[in-house]
This record gives C-alpha cells, structure tokens and sequence, in this order.
C-alpha cells in the first residue's frame, strides 16, 4: 500500500474537507462509488486517494451537471481504463525484459515474430478527471 492509499481520515473530517454532509459520502459507498477502508470497529477510514476520488465524483456531478447513475457508469469505465493501463505496462515490460528473441547454439540472438508491434514512448498514463 502506498503512502497516498494509507487510510488516515474518518468521516468527519472528509465531509468537512469536501463540504458535503457524512451522509452524502455513505451514499456513494452505497452505490459503488467510493470504496473506504474500515477498521475492525467498522469505522469507515478515508485515504488520500479516496479524497481524490470523492473529488472526482463531486466534480463530475456538481460541476460538469452528470447524474449519480452517470458518474457510476464512467467511475467505472475509468478504473477498467487504469488496470487495463497496468496490463500494457506489464506486458512492455515482460516484452522488454525477454529481449526480443531467443538465443541459438552459438549465443547470437534470433528475432521472434510477434503479433502486435509495441511502440514505446507513446504509452502515457491518461487522467481525464
């Protein structure tokens, strides 16, 4: 767990830092939304990446006019985005990590056919909200 997803916050302080009621941030864990870490009392705890995420749902709604059941669909098109990014990264690597090819008897590499051509420098990391 990163520093940035080290639960640190309750309910209450989030609410403040946000300015929406607590109940407002129950409801959105109730629809999927947001997902806070809880204690072994149950208390919800908030990280900072959770704060970001409430952000995002917020600004979405409030600012851009998009209803609950529409910052559902794209909160969730937004996280496949991000483990479908980490797939590729992971597949470069693996890809980057292997060579290229194979070796042969005398020690000289032989280029392997491959399906996809893999361009390097264009991949980025997209955060559109």
């Amino acid at each position: 767990m990163t520093d940035r997803g080290k639960p640190l916050y309750m309910i209450g302080v989030v609410a403040d830092m946000v300015k929406v009621h607590p109940q407002t941030l129950r409801f959105y864990e109730k629809k999927g939304l947001i997902h806070p870490s809880r204690t072994e009392g149950r208390t919800r705890m908030y990280s900072a990446e959770d704060v970001e995420e409430i952000s995002r749902v917020l600004r979405l709604s409030r600012d851009l006019g998009v209803n609950l059941a529409g910052v559902e669909i794209i909160i969730k098109m937004r996280r496949r985005m991000l483990e479908m990014q980490k797939q590729i990264e992971n597949l470069l690597e693996l890809v980057r990590e292997e060579g290229g090819g194979t070796r042969r008897a005398g020690g000289e590499r032989q280029p392997r056919e491959a399906l996809v051509r893999a361009a390097t420098g264009q991949l980025r990391p997209v955060d559109l909200f």
